[in-house]
């Protein structure tokens, strides 16, 4: 059942519930009424009415009450920011459950970390001019990617998972926030596709126009999420659903293809690089072969290490345990490191880690401290040269 479903049935039954129950003798009362979410019933003025949280809203405790309050003048208490009646759910997640807050504290610092290094990837390999390259200009959108999701990341945990209100309202911005979002995680498969495939293409094929690889690849990573990303906002706003479109159910099959396509494939390029390479070196450099190069040998290496870890986030997702379940919050914890902090991963490897860069970098050093010294050849010159004049001068007097 969508939300829609979900809100049409909820309204009619409220709708019957406080038909058919009389308002209280008591003089004022707040009409009874349905805000999406719960049914309030008729609540005398100047008092407090109370429901058990929604089971459908992620992180509320169905243990816990909300509360909505119905004033001296008999109207529900509207919210100042907003003008609307509201219904206070920031009572819903209970203070025993820090976990919560702390899973998320997590996602928002792994984020944090992994953007300040990609920026910083960012930088250094646009800053130096020698290191333009074909390969630098996949990793250069590989960064940017990463580093606009989390961006979003962080404003997605900042503006609406913090704030009850904004779940609740559901406003326009926040569902485009999740729909960008959707696109942007996309993004990053994409990339880590078009990183298998121009690491497969360059060993294997020994002849093609990396100039044309790279403008498929770019046109590939980037337009590649847009269909998938369009197709779940259209089904989303179509459904009518609630929550900012946020909800902890499996993943939509628009967006789970891609990304297992691009998991399959960069394993398959990867079984076949090795395969490549250990013939290669198999081979013992004989007569007519070619062996692999330290540049191969640590893009090799780099990939071996990316590509288990950008798989295990959705591998393990099919086996979410419930709630319910003993290992649920260490599955939570592992899941929050392995996702926020796969951009520092890959900032890592194929930016802090590459030699060329460190030359680069130890190179600049080196200019920056210079400071040249005076040359003692032409001080012990110059002096007895002024040596020299000082002399003939005093035998002129």
């Amino acid at each position: 059942m969508n939300d829609a479903e979900r809100i049409a049935r909820d309204q009619a039954a409220c709708d019957a519930a406080n038909n058919s129950t009389a308002p209280p003798d008591t003089g004022l009362y707040c009409e009874g009424t349905y805000d999406t979410w719960q049914c309030w019933p008729h609540t005398p003025a100047n008092s407090t009415a109370y429901a058990r949280c929604p089971e459908f809203v992620p992180g509320f405790s169905t243990e816990l009450f909300a509360h909505k309050e119905c004033t001296a003048n008999g109207t529900w208490w509207q919210h100042p920011e907003t003008g609307q009646p509201w219904s206070n759910y920031t009572t819903c997640i209970a203070p025993e459950d820090d976990y919560v807050s702390d899973i998320i504290a997590v996602y928002e610092a792994g984020y944090t970390i992994s953007l300040v290094a990609l920026i910083l990837s960012l930088g250094i390999l646009t800053y130096f001019k020698s290191l333009r390259c074909a390969r630098i200009t996949v990793h250069i959108n590989l960064f940017a990617s990463f580093a606009l999701n989390n961006a979003l990341w962080l404003a997605w945990y900042g503006l609406v998972v913090r704030s009850a209100d904004t779940l609740a309202a559901s406003p326009p911005w926040c569902r485009a926030l999740n729909a960008t979002l959707q696109y942007a995680l996309l993004t990053n498969y994409t990339w880590m596709l078009c990183e298998g495939l121009y690491l497969h293409t360059v060993l294997v094929s020994a002849f093609v126009s990396e100039r044309r690889l790279v403008r498929a690849l770019l046109v590939a990573g980037w337009m590649l999420p847009v269909a998938p990303a369009i197709i779940n906002a259209a089904r989303r706003a179509a459904a009518e659903e609630t929550l900012c479109w946020a909800d902890d159910g499996p993943p939509r099959p628009e967006l789970a293809v891609i990304v297992c396509v691009a998991v399959i494939l960069n394993l398959t390029f990867l079984c076949n690089i090795v395969r490549v390479l250990c013939t290669k070196l198999r081979a013992g450099g004989g007569a007519g072969v070619a062996r692999p190069s330290a540049t191969a040998l640590h893009a090799l290496r780099a990939t071996c290490l990316l590509a288990p870890l950008l798989g295990l986030q959705y591998i393990l997702t099919p086996f979410r345990p419930p709630r319910t379940a003993s290992w649920w919050l260490v599955y939570e914890y592992v899941s929050a490191l392995t996702t926020s902090l796969q951009g520092l991963c890959v900032a890592v490897l194929y930016c802090f880690c590459n030699g060329e860069v460190l030359a680069q970098l130890r190179r600049r050093w080196r200019v920056l401290t210079f400071r040249p010294r005076a040359n003692s050849t032409t001080n012990t010159t110059v002096s007895f040269v002024r040596s020299a004049a000082a002399g003939a001068g005093e035998d002129k007097v």
